[in-house]
């Protein structure tokens, strides 16, 4: 759990790839990391014994319509981002997401972040809009990209590594 809280955190002060503006506290991603389930994972992707990043996948609303989609985070340590380990981690969780009977998974992605929107076009997300001026961040008001895949209409395959990716049971 520290270790996710780091990982998430530095995205936190250094990025806008979230939109919290506070680092959070272990207590408050306790409370995130119990409201993850089979249906809805967190995934860990370990390279060399070390932890270096985590996926999850979120209920995309309460209201029961949308039980079958989700939306999906990814967070990869700064020295092990470009190295082909977010896209190894995205493609088990997008997996997983089919296990649990998921049909739409959603990605918000803030402006300027090419790599996420690459990464994720690259395994079947289409770009399905863009939301203007929601987010503040460093003093800049962010637009983001709303991206969707349909898991019925999308294979995803990954290649042999040494990356372990293992699931919160």
């Amino acid at each position: 759990m520290d270790v996710i809280t780091d990982i998430y955190n530095e995205a936190v002060l250094n990025t806008v790839a979230t939109f919290d503006t506070e680092p959070k506290t272990i207590e408050e991603q306790e409370i995130w990391f119990l409201s993850h389930n089979s249906k809805y994972p967190i995934l860990v992707a370990q390279f060399r014994n070390k932890i270096i990043g985590w996926a999850s996948l979120t209920k995309w609303s309460d209201k029961c319509a949308y039980s079958d989609t989700a939306e999906c985070s990814l967070y990869i340590k700064k020295e092990y981002q470009g190295k082909g380990f977010g896209k190894l981690v995205l493609t088990a969780l997008l997996q997983e997401a089919r296990k649990s009977g998921l049909h739409t998974i959603i990605a918000r992605i803030t402006e300027g972040n090419d790599t996420s929107l690459n990464l994720c076009s690259s395994l079947g997300f289409r770009n399905i809009g863009t939301t203007r001026e929601v987010g503040r961040k460093f003093g800049k008001l962010l637009d983001f990209h709303l991206m969707q895949i349909l898991l019925d209409d999308q294979e995803t395959s990954s290649s042999g590594t040494q990356t372990n990716i293992a699931a919160k049971s």
